[in-house]
């Protein structure tokens, strides 16, 4: 077990817990080198079914540790920020679904976090903010997952101006999946996990690629994409058993491991 950060996997279910609470959870460049080693560590791991990130005291992320960031070089900013970026894409590109349990404040390089995962739940308190603009910094790089969940001049307005927005207006604005409160925050993510962790790893996995793949392209192009995608789906014996099992009324039996 790492530190700050806590990882416990169980009935191939990963949770990653931030666990720097008394730093608010920012991202150190040490706690941010070990959450890019528990991705690549859960992108090999077939057993692996679903992840969770969340955090451990009253703030979700607040994003980098500022400590870190007075009178650098160039070559140590730079560390920072790539490291950062490779674990947004690694959570994009894991084959599993990711889900950003949000209890609470996700600022900057946190509300990039909850941007970066494919799922996320807040409790009624949570707020999220790019607020780099105010201490001089515009928030560049948690700006590229923003722009890419919710409307561009909703981003604009969140990083132009730093303020912070409640989590019903995030779920407005499509950042998050559903607001519930602090004490159904744990069974409304457990009830997500158990109902995709029903479902054919194979066919999960391969949705969230074709997912990515062919978010931002144009309708001709996504289709194109898509045809040969979904051909190569409907071979898979786990699209065969379901349909099967489908018409015959019955539950499906998914290949192990997808």
């Amino acid at each position: 077990m790492m530190d700050h950060l806590l990882i416990e996997a169980r009935s191939g279910i990963v949770r990653l817990t931030l666990n720097r609470p008394e730093r608010r959870n920012a991202l150190s460049l040490d706690l941010l080198r070990d959450l890019e080693r528990a991705i690549e560590s859960i992108g090999s791991d077939s057993s692996a079914r679903v992840v969770v990130l969340a955090a451990n005291g009253p703030v979700f992320c607040s994003g980098h540790d500022l400590s870190e960031m007075v009178g650098r070089g160039e070559d140590e900013y730079r560390e920072l920020f790539a490291t950062c970026s490779r674990v947004m894409l690694g959570l994009r590109r894991l084959p599993q679904p990711t889900i950003a349990r949000v209890q609470g404040v996700a600022t900057a390089a946190g509300c990039q976090l909850v941007a970066a995962c494919d799922l996320a739940i807040a409790a009624e308190e949570a707020t999220f903010a790019t607020p780099g603009v105010r201490i001089g910094l515009f928030c560049t790089t948690p700006m590229v997952p923003l722009v890419r969940a919710i409307p561009a001049k909703a981003a604009m307005e969140m990083l132009m101006t730093g303020a912070p927005i409640s989590a019903k207006r995030a779920l407005e604005l499509g950042l998050i999946n559903r607001v519930v409160s602090k004490e159904e925050l744990d069974a409304t993510v457990d009830q997500l996990i158990e109902t995709i962790a029903a479902m054919s790893p194979a066919v999960i996995r391969e949705g969230k690629r074709a997912f990515y793949q062919i978010e931002g392209l144009d309708e001709s192009a996504a289709y194109d994409c898509a045809v040969p995608i979904m051909t190569a789906g409907a071979l898979h014996p786990d699209a065969q058993e379901g349909i099967s099992a489908f018409l015959q009324k019955r539950p499906p039996r998914w290949s192990a491991g997808g």
